[in-house]
């Protein structure tokens, strides 16, 4: 171990980036320590004789601000990385195998570098990302070796806050400090991982969370071409407004919304088709409005409200990012409301049709808005794909407890995460602290 772990984590700098990563509160600062010091006792222990320099890793989870349903047509999302986050503890090797511990997962994951090609049996597994990711790295020229791992994550699984992309981002994040000299930039950290979880993992995701993982604070993007994704990070506190975020998880079964999901980039592309495009994108809301008879005959009422909602919900980013590079805070809850009667409205992602007796999702939305209008101020909206799972609500913290009160008797105890929003991607600690 280095000489002082303690000391080292314990030091003036790193405190200053606790506080900036994890919030300026001395209890918070002195959790964080403890929790990465604890993760490299839990290292030693695996790895006793492995010798080197310790190198710590942070990489955040995020949540999906504004653009529902809007990225696999071309359109914008905004997105902000938030302070629950991956942490590694990690030492290079020199025997060409990547092998990770991750808290809570009784064996060590391990991939051998002399073989990346995708294998089957691999497919939906920890393992598969980070043979993925190696590969990628190597496929663009970049340098790849051997290390061993400890990791833990407060970004839980299913919450909503994809536990997923920040494991992706931060173990491209540790190929680019031991073997590239910390040089690989975010938004490619971003597109490996996504190429990983594609290729290797096998789910067609996009790649909103890995960029708002890489990068940190408030980002907009612009997907109209894949290979040329344009970002935007912004400069904004939500804390200086005495507001906090809240990510609601209203339960739900997931395992049956495939077809919900699928159907929505489908009917939104049908649209598309129909008058002689690939995607949303390249048409208007004139095209939409204009051709709307041939197109109620043809896709159906509700790919046409889907449609509307795509456009209309494009249009809110570039609002909402405007609002909060003017600082104009109240203008931009204003459109979170609106972007959330748009997905309860026309996206129509807050149940599922095949299982109407469930609406959790509808039933969270219902409660928040109930609350927010008797407290005068606030915004709530369907948090991601939707049908099941989370809803994000922005309340003033004066407000928290009595609110947290009321769904935790609804939802459970552990239903509600309340976030900070992170202004640092995925870090290498180490190259802060010199």
């Amino acid at each position: 171990m280095q000489e002082n772990i303690n000391l080292f984590l314990s030091g003036v700098k790193a405190r200053e980036l606790f506080s900036r990563l994890y919030g300026n509160n001395q209890q918070v600062i002195d959790h964080h320590t403890k929790r990465y010091t604890t993760l490299a006792e839990t290292f030693k222990k695996l790895f006793p004789y492995d010798q080197g320099e310790y190198h710590f890793f942070s990489s955040p989870g995020r949540t999906e601000v504004g653009g529902n349903h809007t990225d696999h047509n071309a359109g914008r999302v905004l997105a902000a990385a938030v302070h629950l986050d991956t942490i590694a503890v990690v030492k290079a090797t020199d025997n060409n195998q990547i092998t990770m511990y991750s808290e809570g997962y009784p064996e060590l994951f391990k991939v051998d570098l002399s073989q990346l090609e995708p294998i089957d049996e691999e497919r939906g597994t920890t393992t598969a990302l980070i043979r993925g990711i190696a590969a990628r790295f190597r496929q663009l020229g970049l340098s790849i070796g051997g290390f061993n791992a400890a990791v833990s994550s407060t970004v839980a699984k299913g919450s909503g806050l994809s536990s997923s992309a920040s494991i992706e981002v931060l173990i491209g994040t540790i190929l680019s400090a031991l073997y590239n000299g910390n040089s690989v930039k975010p938004d490619l950290i971003a597109k490996i991982g996504q190429f990983a979880e594609n290729v290797y993992f096998g789910k067609p995701s996009g790649l909103m969370d890995q960029m708002a993982c890489a990068i940190g604070g408030f980002i907009a993007i612009d997907f109209k071409d894949k290979e040329k994704v344009v970002y935007q990070k912004l400069d904004f506190d939500l804390s200086s407004y005495g507001y906090h975020m809240l990510v609601v998880d209203t339960g739900g079964n997931h395992a049956d919304l495939t077809r919900d999901y699928a159907e929505v980039a489908l009917e939104m592309k049908t649209i598309a088709q129909i008058l002689g495009k690939n995607v949303l994108r390249e048409l208007s809301l004139d095209d939409i409005i204009r051709n709307t008879p041939v197109l109620r005959e043809k896709a159906g009422d509700r790919a046409v409200l889907r449609a509307i909602h795509f456009y209309n919900d494009n249009q809110r980013v570039i609002d909402q990012t405007k609002a909060l590079e003017e600082k104009r805070f109240y203008d931009f809850l204003s459109l979170v409301n609106d972007s959330g009667s748009s997905s309860w409205r026309l996206l129509q992602n807050c149940y599922s049709n095949y299982n109407p007796k469930e609406q959790g999702v509808t039933l969270a939305l219902a409660i928040t808005e109930n609350f927010i209008k008797k407290a005068g101020e606030g915004a709530c909206r369907v948090h991601g794909g939707g049908f099941a799972g989370t809803i994000q609500v922005y309340l003033p913290d004066k407000y928290l407890n009595d609110y947290i009160e009321i769904i935790k008797v609804i939802f459970g105890k552990g239903a509600v995460n309340t976030l900070n929003i992170r202004s640092q991607g995925s870090l290498y600690i180490n190259d802060l602290l010199k």
